[in-house]
């Protein structure tokens, strides 16, 4: 088993969305997700098959809303009320559990350790303290604008554990 560390190219990213998505997507270099940030964004953690923190993902508020409402099919309104209110309804949320599981494909390489989606953490949830180290943290990190066309665009972090 070899200790290869996979940070995926922002194609491949945008690729995934779209696929995903079925729709257009542009991505582009962006700023990372700031602490002021992280109490509004869905942050998802990735574990290896010893269930040690790989990485950590997290879309800000209005990514996240607007690629849950794109997935689930629903006007850009539903994603334009989550934004305003501060919140990713259930409904949405849902959707970016999904987007968030989808992602690990990105994160799996042949010959490398396996890894997997070991949890979700929400707007208003507790982050625990190791996953905000690592999101927050330099090195290692894939840091991009996504837009979904006809929805709106967000930022997307990824930062793989030390």
């Amino acid at each position: 088993m070899s200790d290869v560390y996979v940070l995926p190219g922002s194609l491949a990213v945008r690729n995934l969305f779209e696929d995903l998505l079925g729709r257009e997507v542009n991505v582009s270099p962006g700023e990372p997700i700031g602490a002021e940030e992280v109490p509004t964004s869905s942050v998802a953690v990735f574990t290896d098959n010893r269930q040690q923190m790989y990485a950590a993902l997290a879309l800000d508020l209005s990514l996240a809303a607007n690629a849950g409402a794109a997935l689930g099919l629903l006007p850009a309104g539903a994603a334009e009320d989550a934004i305003d209110e501060k919140e990713l309804f259930p409904n949405l949320a849902e959707n970016v559990f999904e987007l968030c599981n989808i992602f690990t494909s990105l994160l799996n390489k042949e010959g490398a350790k396996h890894i997997k989606l070991y949890q979700v953490i929400y707007p208003k949830q507790d982050l625990p303290a190791d996953v905000r180290a690592i999101l927050l943290s330099l090195g290692r990190r894939l840091d991009l604008t996504v837009e979904v066309t006809r929805y709106g665009k967000g930022k997307l972090s990824l930062a793989l554990a030390p």
